[in-house]
């Protein structure tokens, strides 16, 4: 009974204003505000790069307004803790820094949470990783992944993101097999790099394979997605190192929005498969 409650209230809160989800009667989230009362009626402001549909972009029909599903959780978390949310957004590589001088109060906006990014943040996950791989029509190259089938060809990425340092280290097994490391051409967003394999400058782009799937769905005559890799990684919300609080309360946090079963319809809502979904866990530099 209290399941069927959870979801039905769940599905409630996906037409209800930001502020409706603090006053809803979830008791977790009653006592959650009452043990860390600082952030009532607070606006913190989430740093995100608006440039991966599904998960964090501009909305077509007004763009002022951001949507997605990281743009979803952030405010459900908000409505549990009681605060609201403002948006910085910055390039992904100033996502960090950003957060770090204090321009944001924490990022969420589909980064990986690893232990070098941790130097700078501490996060906490929410999401499984799985990357596509965003190649011409009928995979001439005959590319396979991040791996030697990239030897001598050229991958356009979006500067910071891991998949730069994954395909770097695939050239030193290049240069082993007599064969060319492969180029990495920079571009700060996705639709640069999705240009670059359209027309050539690039063979491969590897990013979420969400946002490849989106690449490959406005342009099915000309793209495809030739594998989903499983990256050992996780999707992590980033804190303010100095932060004490935010750490636990947003893990706190996601933890109820879970067990409530909300995430899950926030995939749903934005074409995530639901699996995607991990059980919060901290991830520091130590």
């Amino acid at each position: 009974m209290n399941t069927i409650r959870n979801v039905a209230l769940s599905l409630s809160l996906l037409t209800l204003p930001l502020t409706a989800f603090a006053s809803t009667n979830l008791p977790a989230c009653v006592a959650l505000q009452h043990q860390y009362p600082g952030f009532d009626g607070k606006t913190l402001t989430q740093a995100l790069t608006p440039y991966t549909p599904g998960y964090e972009s501009l909305d077509p029909n007004n763009p002022t307004k951001y949507i997605g599903f990281d743009v979803d959780l952030a405010k459900a978390i908000g409505g549990c803790l009681g605060f609201k949310v403002a948006y910085k957004p910055v390039a992904f590589d100033a996502l960090l820094p950003t957060l770090q001088a204090g321009r944001a109060s924490f990022v969420m906006s589909d980064m990986y949470a690893t232990k070098l990014r941790a130097k700078a943040a501490n996060f906490i996950t929410y999401g499984k990783v799985y990357v596509g791989s965003l190649v011409a029509k009928g995979n001439p190259l005959h590319i396979t992944g991040i791996n030697t089938s990239l030897c001598g060809h050229t991958v356009a990425e979006n500067t910071g993101f891991v998949e730069v340092l994954l395909v770097n280290a695939v050239g030193p097994k290049c240069t082993a097999i007599q064969k060319a490391p492969p180029h990495v051409l920079l571009f700060n967003n996705n639709a640069d790099c999705f240009e670059a394999v359209l027309n050539g400058r690039a063979n491969a782009y590897f990013n979420d394979a969400n946002t490849v799937d989106h690449a490959v769905d406005k342009n099915p005559s000309k793209l495809m997605n030739a594998a989903n890799l499983k990256l050992p990684y996780s999707l992590g919300l980033a804190v303010p190192k100095d932060n004490k609080t935010e750490l636990p309360a947003f893990k706190s946090a996601l933890v109820i929005i879970q067990k409530a079963g909300i995430q899950k319809i926030l995939l749903k809502k934005w074409g995530l498969p639901t699996n995607l979904q991990e059980t919060p866990r901290v991830v520091t530099s130590k």
